[in-house]
């Protein structure tokens, strides 16, 4: 069996921990049950021709048998077409599936993602505090149209795929906040997720990580 080589932070920041988007691509690995291992490297310093693998400088990578990925839709999708428990055998429900995937990441994260940039990265900026408000209703007018969607559903469609997995972990992004647990539907749904065994022992492996090298960073 060939390898699979993921690339990851050996450590970052508290308030990344649990974020930085290796998850995803542990998270479908270890739904799909394809083993790995880590390249560990260091969040401020990659080393010398990474960006050949990586063109952004970004984590991860996924490698295996001499093809090299990025962009963790990109892998998560080739993850997925190799597992019916991320995308299901009957080609409509894989378009499905995989129509929820972009929409994680095309419809829902951008704006998640400036709110970060907003309270995270800006926080006190006089001026970015001005445009806040529109930021926050940017994200809950996406957030309330997938609670729409879910309505009394378990998941995106029929069963738990790829496109729940990248939807979650988008929805994750906005831990600081109130905005996923006061939408009931939303909260229920992301829960159910997490509670996956895959998602926990991807959890597991992420922060175990950041715990064994938390000395050398500090």
């Amino acid at each position: 069996m060939s390898t699979i080589k993921v690339s990851a932070y050996r450590w970052v920041p508290p308030f990344a921990q649990g974020l930085v988007r290796d998850l995803r691509v542990r998270w479908a690995l270890e739904e799909a049950g394809m083993p790995y291992e880590e390249r560990l490297l260091d969040f401020r310093n990659k080393p010398d021709g990474y960006r050949k693998l990586q063109p952004f400088g970004q984590v991860p990578t996924f490698e295996e048998d001499g093809l090299v990925l990025f962009e963790t839709g990109a892998i998560v999708l080739h993850i997925a077409e190799r597992s019916t428990l991320l995308l299901p055998p009957d080609p409509s429900a894989r378009a499905r599936a995989t129509s929820w995937m972009f929409a994680a990441l095309n419809s829902v994260e951008p704006s998640i993602m400036s709110l970060i940039q907003i309270d995270l990265k800006f926080a006190g900026d006089a001026a970015a505090t001005q445009v806040r408000e529109a930021a926050v209703d940017a994200v809950k007018g996406r957030l309330e149209s997938v609670a729409a969607w879910l309505g009394e559903r378990d998941y995106l469609e029929d069963q738990f795929t790829a496109g729940d997995l990248l939807m979650v972990t988008v929805l994750r992004i906005l831990r600081h906040t109130d905005m996923v647990t006061t939408m009931p539907a939303l909260a229920a749904y992301q829960a159910r997720c997490e509670a996956r065994p895959a998602f926990q022992k991807a959890l597991a492996a992420q922060m175990a990580v950041f715990a064994e090298n938390a000395a050398a960073a500090a």
